[in-house]
């Protein structure tokens, strides 16, 4: 599924996307940028209330698919440009770190499902 897609099926928010058609194959839940530069698998959802420009370089060097900020959190001006020069999908939900990770999950199942 792409990152288009799954935005679509989980009725999330989206704050950039530049690259819709990045694949999603699954995710990691984390907020220390070291946890998330070691654990997030390329071609991840990753979740986090992390909202600052450090949170894009990490995603580049992660090859993830898109960050997903859970509890409505903001992204910054600065991280916003950030993320759209360096081409990092972004998207936001207003539940929890829990409830995205458990919805990511069911989205990701279904899609594998059918």
């Amino acid at each position: 599924m792409t990152v288009k897609e799954f935005a679509d099926r989980a009725a999330l928010s989206v704050i950039c996307m530049p690259f819709p058609e990045k694949i999603v194959n699954g995710a990691y839940t984390c907020d220390l940028l070291s946890r998330a530069m070691v654990r997030a698998g390329s071609s991840n959802v990753w979740i986090t209330v992390m909202s600052n420009k450090n949170i894009v370089p990490i995603a580049v060097l992660c090859d993830i698919s898109c960050i997903l900020l859970a509890e409505d959190t903001r992204l910054d001006d600065d991280a916003l440009k950030l993320a759209v020069s360096s081409g990092v999908n972004i998207l936001s939900s207003k539940k929890s770190s829990y409830e995205c990770s458990v919805l990511t999950s069911d989205v990701i199942r279904d899609f594998e499902r059918r």
